[in-house]
């Protein structure tokens, strides 16, 4: 936080008489009870004055001696309110005193937005009280809130962030709710989102006809006690929340989620979980206090946590297991709490947790419209739960997970979004950017006056309604920031629908377009979170991901680059292999298999040496003539240095998933999922080996790590019958130690002390942790992704913050 002090001209040493001054407040300071807390502050100082939001956050005129004002800004930094952020205090003289009485609140100044827009926070212990509070009269309110909790960004049209400018426009405060809103000692005191069942939104539970479900067997309280009434019936819910509609049903009933998976199309991939308290996680997870920590602040993110064993809980009294289609193949489990409270009333009665996943078709948006959801959740759904609130703002739930102590952000959505990410010192003066990001989990990112704003998860641009939904989104944020770019920035990848609508952006505003490397933006959005300033030495970047399109026309994924926010210098590489049938190679992981066991292998020697192992079995049915006539004319089989494409082969060659995975990646987590702490130990001492060798490349040299003995011993232990678990763990830590000596390498030859790991390869937590641990023992300084994630949905932060420094130069 920066603090200006500019006033030591109005006053002279040991002066009692009052002087007048302006105090801009500058940060996430509106709709968090910062003016409230202002006000408090004030009259308790005996200070006179107003305070008031503007576009630039919040402006404080006031009145009084010197060092009583300078004992207010300190308290005020002191007492912040829970959700308020302090960016800048820069106080300054009132240069027209205006003569006043008191202190108050004055009305919203319509001017230049700069200020930050508020994520949504989950219910805080008083509102929650209150709602369980029969005396109260917010008791089962569904939609209860205070200047502590509630929607911000899902319900803001345009800002300053008044009520009228949100969705809770449309219900006009009753006299209590009027009274509490203007009542200074009321947390409610200038919540926005205030209501009460009188005058607020209102829940209902209707069936997939359309009719209002009003069945007092089913519950004799109220439509939200109903919904969870018929959960544990196995009923599946559409449940409108407060950033999006969701899909939920009994995690622990197999039917149920069974039903669930058929219906949705959703085959494979892990579902997240809700329950009521800590005690019930607990139950299924190991907890650690920062874990703890996380669920229970004010963002409420899904945290992935380590699966307990069953036969282990804390409690006497053991819940019922979870079903095992909840996160087949995994080891972990994506909890988190309820953040609303129409959820913590839901599960009042609810002893188990639930599933709680998007409401949305596969590989489209999260429902928000409850037209929208009837549409297209009646063939899913056994019945919804709507309220008529409307959701501005589409908001996914966000992903966090604990390692080594520190938090990674898998998945940046609601609780972070769209919190400002400060800039490195150096880029203040950077041109306006929008930056458009890549195809998959999908971001864009603003910049603007030294800070990135950087969108919730967005998700894959994979068809019509994903780019409309992002289209929708982009307006909205360019709308509420009053942002003018004056540079777009841009993924190499030609094909990318987030490039060619950033190419017709700038066509249709006359803007410079700004291409970027899609490792070079991953690399350069590490060093931006890790608070680099511009011009630092260059980095040593380890980029490792399934795919991004090289400054070379080639497919890169597996890269080593000297970089600065400027220029970069591939030094290294995977050794590319062949995507049998390009994109098709994503989703049917033995092809990548095939392609490797053939660049290293003679087939009619492995075939003679290996022919009973259940890979070579499998490959053997597959149409090897086909592919390797492709292979030699160069038909569709488009060379890659992808990582994320060799974990998938490893995978495959072990048994998992070498058919068919139905989401990108799900190979590799399965791969990592196997690995037991026990397999680690014993992989310490025989890590499969891989190969550096420098290779000619225009001109110059490359070092390209080569997997050739990494799968002679993989095969060798297959043949023995080696456990899954252990060949996974002896992968793992033989790419890491491969990593480690390419980087020691690379250090003789090049100056670099940082590096920087990044790329959805560095989401696997063996990998990374491994990696960091020994890099570190070298004396490296290891910077990773905290703020944002290490996948594709941090590349816009590295896109912008690149295209800002070209800028500048």
């Amino acid at each position: 936080m920066t603090i200006n002090l500019n006033c030591s001209s109005l006053s002279s040493p040991g002066a009692v008489e009052d002087i007048a001054e302006t105090i801009r407040v500058t940060g996430t300071v509106q709709g968090v009870g910062f003016r409230p807390t202002v006000y408090r502050l004030a009259r308790a100082a005996g200070l006179r004055g107003e305070v008031l939001n503007d576009g630039q956050g919040v402006l404080i005129r006031v009145v009084g001696p010197q060092a009583v004002l300078d004992r207010f800004v300190q308290t005020l930094q002191e007492d912040c309110p829970p959700l308020a952020r302090i960016e800048t205090i820069v106080r300054s003289p009132l240069t027209e005193p205006i003569a006043y009485r008191d202190f108050q609140i004055v009305q919203s100044l319509q001017t230049s937005i700069r200020t930050d827009i508020s994520a949504d926070a989950a219910t805080c212990p008083a509102c929650l009280a209150d709602i369980l509070n029969p005396a109260s009269r917010w008791y089962r309110y569904p939609f209860t809130n205070c200047t502590h909790c509630g929607p911000r960004l899902s319900i803001i049209r345009t800002i300053p962030y008044d009520r009228a400018h949100t969705s809770m426009a449309a219900f006009p405060l009753c006299r209590h709710c009027a009274q509490a809103y203007k009542d200074v000692s009321d947390r409610r005191f200038h919540a926005q989102p205030i209501a009460c069942p009188q005058c607020g939104p209102h829940a209902w539970l209707e069936n997939t006809d359309g009719q209002t479900i009003e069945d007092e067997t089913l519950s004799p309280v109220d439509a939200v006690d109903a919904a969870g009434t018929l959960l544990q019936q196995g009923k599946i819910i559409a449940i409108k929340g407060i950033g999006g509609i969701h899909l939920a049903c009994d995690a622990t009933n197999e039917a149920a989620v069974q039903k669930l998976r058929q219906r949705k199309h959703r085959y494979d991939k892990p579902f997240a979980l809700m329950a009521r308290n800590l005690d019930i996680i607990e139950q299924y997870c190991l907890l650690n206090s920062q874990e703890r920590e996380l669920l229970q602040s004010p963002a409420a993110p899904i945290v992935l946590l380590k699966t307990r064993s069953f036969a282990n809980t804390l409690s006497s009294r053991h819940l019922p297991p979870l079903s095992s289609l909840v996160a087949p193949g995994l080891s972990t489990l994506g909890f988190m709490l309820p953040y609303t409270p129409l959820h913590h009333l839901m599960l009042q009665r609810l002893d188990r947790p639930i599933v709680l996943t998007s409401g949305n078709r596969s590989d489209e948006p999260q429902c928000i419209d409850n037209d929208e959801a009837r549409e297209k959740l009646g063939a899913i759904a056994d019945f919804f739960l709507l309220h008529n609130r409307d959701i501005v703002n589409r908001l996914d739930d966000s992903v966090v997970r604990v390692v080594d102590g520190q938090v990674q952000t898998l998945r940046r959505a609601r609780g972070y979004a769209p919190t400002p990410i400060r800039l490195p010192a150096g880029f203040a003066q950077a041109p306006a950017i929008l930056a458009m990001g890549s195809e998959l989990k999908n971001t864009f990112c603003l910049l603007d006056q030294g800070r990135a704003i950087l969108s919730q998860h967005l998700g894959d641009l994979e068809n019509a309604a994903a780019l409309a939904a992002y289209q929708d989104t982009l307006k909205l944020y360019l709308n509420l920031l009053q942002t003018q770019p004056q540079k777009i920035a841009i993924d190499l990848h030609p094909e990318y629908l987030s490039t060619k609508l950033g190419k017709s952006l700038a066509e249709q505003h006359s803007l410079p377009l700004q291409p970027i490397q899609h490792h070079h933006a991953h690399i350069a959005a590490c060093m931006a979170e890790n608070n680099l300033p511009l011009g630092s030495p260059p980095v040593l970047g380890i980029a490792w991901d399934g795919l991004g399109m090289g400054d070379d026309s080639t497919l890169w994924g597996g890269e080593f680059l000297l970089a600065d926010y400027c220029q970069f210098q591939r030094l290294a590489r995977l050794k590319p292999i062949a995507l049998l049938g390009g994109s098709q190679a994503i989703y049917q992981p033995w092809r990548n298999t095939y392609a490797h066991l053939q660049a290293v292998f003679d087939w009619a020697d492995l075939q003679a040496r290996y022919g009973h192992l259940e890979i070579i079995q499998f490959l053997e049915q597959q149409p090897r003539s086909l592919l390797d006539q492709l292979l030699q004319k160069g038909i569709n089989v488009p060379l890659a240095s992808s990582a994320g494409r060799l974990f998938d082969a490893v995978a495959a060659a072990v048994g998992l998933s070498p058919a068919q995975v139905s989401y990108e990646g799900q190979a590799a987590i399965q791969l990592e999922a196997m690995i037991q702490p026990a397999d680690l130990e014993l992989a310490q001492t025989s890590p499969y080996p891989f190969n550096l060798e420098n290779i000619p490349m225009n001109g110059h040299t490359m070092l390209e790590l080569t997997a050739k003995s990494m799968w002679s011993d993989l095969l060798q232990d297959l043949h023995q019958a080696v456990p899954i678990g252990l060949i996974a763990a002896k992968f793992h830590l033989g790419l890491a130690c491969a990593i480690v000596e390419a980087v020691k390498h690379l250090s003789q030859s090049h100056t670099f002390s940082h590096v920087a790991l990044t790329g959805g390869v560095f989401q696997n937590e063996i990998l990374t942790r491994s990696v960091h641990q020994q890099l570190t023992a070298l004396n490296f300084t290891v910077i990773m992704h905290h703020q944002v994630p290490a996948n594709d949905g941090g590349l816009a932060l590295g896109q912008a913050t690149i295209a800002a420094a070209r800028s500048l130069r």
